[in-house]
């Protein structure tokens, strides 16, 4: 061997060794159904990164079905709780959604047998993620150097204080904007800062009537996350175990080092910002790859007219009779070829020019050049892929954070929207058109792309680089702010406020008594024996 050579061999060993020496190790909790997907783009690219990473599940978990086939490392966990407990709570969710909007005694009573399983839920996987001493010591043992978690999975933040790691948490659903002002302290004014979960018609621009109503809103979030009795978690085995004191919402997800915001400012509205705040909206968004043959030939066959991208997302698996053939009528009705991503029973006015698959490639499709508009329940991912390929929407939003995320694309004038209870096949085939056919959707989808795209570093880049930064400085506390440490008065400087006022209330007092002793001397009653001299 060369001396040379032997020097390119001994330089490669020595960047090997460093590269191994700077990789860190991930501990993640990740949330279900869409939100694993979302995270799962990370755990790949940490680990294409040369990170060790460990997925930690709930044992029958929708996520575990996949666990087998990965190529990170699974680590499961059983809770107190039957699965078709947990099952029927999933469909509870949906079906709280989905249901007719006026309020009505079937409603009511999805609402409430929600709650009451998702408090059963909450305790049964705070039981075991923090109360399991033997699973907290064996995760201790493969000395992590940070938590990844979502805050969809119940106290999943309580996990970096009983493991002594720095924690990132990556978040956006439908009381996102309340974990964030509460939780998180970010400033965010009712008066131009609109609350989600406002059934998607409040903007950044209101009126008096939607400041109004955007002011309740912020009360009635407020009393949801912060009332103690409402919010406690395990008071039994927590309160003793790890904090000394019953533990908040906002106490598990408040202590996250680095928040990454699924969202950005193609879709976001403006608003204040905090250092620890890092907006990374599409990180999962990748240019279209090929589709399957038989799919790409059933895509060309539609000529110019090109196609339509229909989904309602992987938890919504059926539809009502009723509502399934409206939508299939509609579409039948269109010039366009169809690709509807639906497990449920095929609808009987379903047309020649639609067709039914069990899973889509969904953002491949909507990469497609042939794509004309996609039709969407509303959700995050599907927004972002839309955003990121530049294809305008027609929204059915159904539960959660779908109204609020539709509504901001057709703030944008991105989309249309409809209520999916109440359209007819009518209205479905209108907006259908209007996007397709009225060039502002486009225009307007296309400048969101732009603004996407003109980005100085990545989303997915810069996600990881805050994981990696908070692993190289064992946590990233420099960047919280100091209203961490406040309480509500000293946050608004009502204590300040208060004592200011208590100088000019004295200050007004003594001058006051001043006034009337120097008027009772000066103008007092002349005694009569005084006026007879």
């Amino acid at each position: 061997m060369t001396r040379n050579s032997f020097c390119a061999c001994l330089v490669i060993l020595l960047l090997g060794f460093y590269e191994k020496a700077h990789s860190g190790n991930v501990l993640v909790i990740p949330g279900e159904y869409s939100h694993w997907h979302h995270m799962r783009i990370i755990v790949e690219e940490l680990m294409d990164r040369n990170h060790s990473v460990t997925v930690l599940i709930r044992a029958a978990s929708p996520t575990m079905e996949h666990a087998q086939k990965e190529h990170f490392k699974f680590m499961s966990f059983e809770i107190n709780m039957e699965q078709q407990e947990v099952d029927n709570m999933w469909k509870n969710f949906i079906g709280a959604g989905m249901h007719q909007s006026t309020i009505s005694f079937q409603k009511l009573t999805l609402v409430w047998n929600l709650l009451s399983g998702m408090s059963n839920y909450f305790q049964a996987v705070c039981n075991e993620l923090a109360g399991n001493r033997e699973l907290v010591t064996s995760l201790k043992e493969l000395h992590f150097d940070v938590l990844l978690h979502d805050p969809v999975m119940p106290c999943a933040g309580l996990m970096s204080k009983a493991l002594e790691l720095p924690s990132v948490m990556s978040l956006r659903g439908s009381f996102a904007s309340s974990f964030e002002r509460l939780c998180g302290q970010m400033p965010a004014p009712p008066s131009y800062v609109p609350a989600t979960a406002s059934q998607g018609h409040l903007t950044d621009q209101m009126d008096f009537t939607e400041r109004l109503e955007n002011m309740l809103l912020y009360i009635g979030h407020t009393a949801m996350v912060t009332l103690p009795e409402m919010f406690n978690i395990h008071k039994q085995f927590i309160s003793v175990h790890l904090t000394g004191k019953p533990v908040t919402l906002c106490d598990m997800i408040g202590k996250a080092d680095i928040w990454l915001i699924r969202t950005y400012w193609d879709f976001d509205y403006p608003r204040p910002l905090l250092p620890n705040f890092k907006f990374v909206g599409g990180f999962h968004c990748k240019p279209a790859k090929p589709l399957p043959k038989e799919m790409e030939d059933f895509v060309q066959s539609s000529g110019d007219d090109g196609i339509v991208v229909f989904s309602l997302g992987t938890m919504v698996k059926s539809l009502t009779k009723e509502r399934a053939n409206t939508i299939a009528s509609a579409l039948g009705q269109i010039s366009q070829k169809v690709v509807w991503g639906y497990k449920g029973k095929k609808p009987e006015t379903l047309a020649p020019n639609t067709r039914i698959y069990e899973w889509i490639p969904q953002n491949d499709l909507l990469g497609h050049p042939k794509t004309k508009a996609f039709i969407t329940h509303g959700g995050i991912n599907g927004i972002y892929e839309a955003i990121y390929h530049g294809v305008p929407m027609v929204g059915l939003p159904l539960f959660a954070d779908q109204p609020d995320n539709v509504n901001h694309m057709k703030t944008k004038g991105a989309a249309v929207m409809l209520d999916f209870n109440k359209m007819e096949t009518k209205d479905l085939k209108q907006a259908i058109n209007d996007v397709i056919n009225n060039p502002s959707y486009k225009e307007s989808m296309m400048r969101l792309s732009r603004i996407h795209h003109d980005q100085p570093m990545k989303p997915l880049d810069q996600a990881i680089y805050w994981i990696e930064y908070v692993m190289r400085n064992k946590g990233a506390k420099h960047l919280r702010v100091e209203a961490h440490n406040l309480t509500w008065y000293q946050y608004h400087c009502l204590d300040v406020a208060a004592f200011l006022f208590s100088i000019i209330a004295l200050a007004v007092f003594i001058l006051v008594k001043m006034c009337s002793w120097l008027f009772r001397k000066c103008f007092r009653k002349i005694p009569a024996k005084s006026k007879k001299e």
